[in-house]
């Protein structure tokens, strides 16, 4: 699945318009907790968090995950988007929860971090 595949899936906006939705995505990831996920992340990884500081880029460009994925329509502050748009991390922003979320990442196929 492509990173613009799950856009439709989640009904996710593009907070990142700059960066490419052609990524493929591994798999799935849920966590709020940054130290616990830059133990975990991987390359591919559709990561699902409401943390939305600068802090959140780093982590998803050091993992080269395919995206970051906001639930229950967070926004990203502009500072924090303006960094993931220069690191080619694609931001999403999804209407659904983060429950909703995984259980459409999962049904779709895409399997959770091994």
């Amino acid at each position: 699945m492509k990173v613009s595949d799950l856009m439709i899936l989640i009904k996710a906006n593009n907070l990142t318009g700059e960066v490419s939705t052609d990524r493929d995505v591994a798999c799935g990831y849920v966590c709020d907790l940054l130290s616990w996920v830059m133990a975990h992340g991987e390359e591919g990884m559709a990561w699902v968090t409401v943390q939305t500081h600068l802090n959140v880029v780093a982590v998803a460009a050091l993992s080269e995950m395919a995206c970051v994925i906001l639930p229950e329509g967070i926004v990203m502050e502009q500072e924090s988007v303006d960094k993931a748009n220069a690191e080619g991390m694609c931001v999403l922003s999804s209407p659904l929860t983060a429950y909703e979320i995984c259980g459409l990442l999962a049904s779709a196929g895409v399997p959770a971090h091994a």
